[in-house]
């Protein structure tokens, strides 16, 4: 039995939206056009996931967010989030739907940086924001929630570094739902120009243990010419959120692209990560590491799609499933037909803490070229008694032992993480999960 989708929203509401927020007319066509196929597109099929019965329409649109004028204000799990130490200089806070605080130094600005809201890049950076924005990477008319996307966007950042600027200090947006009911229609996109660098890392934080809303979330990664990006993230959705989480990554000549994701989501959630290697001598590794527990439902798809020459790329998955949680992990490596001497490797490993617990390994190779190398690796298994066994002869308590094993085995993940703020919350996160 699937669940129909029924929209409360119109075009009349649409438009409402869109011009209270003085967007560009592209944009509100576009909204208007994803709205229509919307109610035609049908979910995305998840390997082995039925989310036909997952409320994807729960919806409340907007709710603004009281600005922060210190950081100081606010509260200690976002607090955690930064280097209190060296505070960021390049930092955006999205607090329901509007912009808590925003920072960016007056050097990068100098040199044309760009780290705004998604509607101010709407109206002040109008014709960069239309030549990406779901163009590259993601379209709407993919499925039903990337059209659902597309008309309903209701937040997000614009990330744009100039030809041959090399940005050396992080930066970080943070995307806070104070508010427990707000349906979260995040857009982020990050464009690095020719010759460009940068990090940027985000992290996604709700309180929404009890109540049910959904988040539709799309972030578009292009990599120019010789660009190089490093991407981290940390997902902190509480419960009652249902997720769809959509990172996309487009690298040309000589790109590169890396992935550091954290998925500590406690609700439902359906999450891809794919990378789209164009251009010749293009790269990208791609590391997740996923806590599951409860009864909580989970479906994760890394993907490299090799299409220019000399290509690579290394995907490397680990997760750790407690209680009564399932999760799928697919690792995909799709070698186009002319991807000469393209190179994909990709690694999913799967602890399991309990017997009523589930995880899925699937290592999947599309190879339509024949000069090429690619393997894969997979593992679902328990503790090994023997690593415990050495542990625990040399004074280590049982629980002691057990900790410092699912700590190793997440390591290759966590201690990829740019920042290192983001990489101790990251460790938080994983002990109150697991313990």
């Amino acid at each position: 039995m699937t669940v129909e989708t029924k929209l409360p929203y119109d075009k009349d509401y649409i438009k409402q939206f869109s011009a209270e927020r003085n967007e560009p007319a592209w944009m509100n066509s576009l909204r208007l056009e994803a709205l229509d196929q919307a109610g035609s597109l049908e979910m995305p099929k998840p390997d082995k996931t039925k989310i036909g019965r997952w409320n994807f329409s729960r919806f409340k649109h907007a709710a603004k967010g009281e600005v922060i004028s210190s950081l100081s204000e606010l509260p200690l799990e976002i607090q955690d989030l930064l280097d209190q130490d060296n505070l960021p200089k390049n930092l955006f806070i999205q607090r329901n739907q509007s912009v808590a605080y925003a920072s960016l130094s007056d050097e990068l600005k100098d040199k044309g940086v760009i780290f705004t809201d998604i509607f101010t890049a709407l109206t002040e950076h109008e014709e960069l924001v239309k030549r990406y924005y779901m163009k590259d990477a993601v379209s709407i008319d993919e499925h039903r929630l990337t059209a659902l996307h597309a008309a309903l966007m209701n937040g997000g950042v614009f990330v744009y570094i100039p030809k041959n600027l090399q940005v050396e200090e992080p930066i970080q947006s943070i995307f806070w739902q104070e508010d427990p009911e707000v349906a979260l229609f995040n857009h982020v996109l990050v464009v690095a120009d020719e010759g460009s660098s940068l990090t940027y890392v985000e992290n996604y934080v709700s309180q929404n243990d009890e109540q049910e809303t959904i988040s539709n979330v799309i972030t578009e990664v292009i990599a120019h010419d010789n660009a190089k990006i490093s991407f981290g993230g940390v997902d902190n959705f509480a419960a009652g959120t249902t997720n769809y989480m959509n990172r996309r990554g487009v690298a040309y000549h000589n790109a590169t692209i890396d992935w550091a994701l954290g998925q500590m989501n406690d609700g439902n959630t359906v999450f891809e990560n794919e990378t789209y290697l164009v251009g010749d001598g293009s790269s990208s590794e791609a590391k997740a590491v996923v806590v599951g527990r409860g009864t909580q439902i989970e479906n994760f798809t890394t993907k490299s799609v090799h299409i220019g020459l000399d290509t690579h790329a290394h995907i490397l998955q680990h997760g750790v499933m407690k209680e009564k949680a399932t999760s799928i992990f697919n690792a995909i490596g799709k070698i186009e037909h002319g991807a000469t001497r393209a190179n994909a490797e990709q690694e999913s490993r799967v602890l399991m803490l309990s017997e009523k617990a589930r995880g899925d390994a699937n290592p999947i190779l599309l190879i339509d070229e024949d000069d090429v190398t690619a393997g894969h690796a997979a593992s679902v298994g328990r503790v090994d008694p023997l690593q415990l066994y050495y542990l625990m002869s040399r004074g280590i308590s049982q629980t002691e032992a057990e900790r410092l094993v699912i700590h190793g085995f997440l390591a290759p993940v966590v201690t990829k993480l740019p920042i290192a703020s983001v990489r101790a919350q990251l460790t938080k996160l994983i002990e109150r999960k697991v313990y």
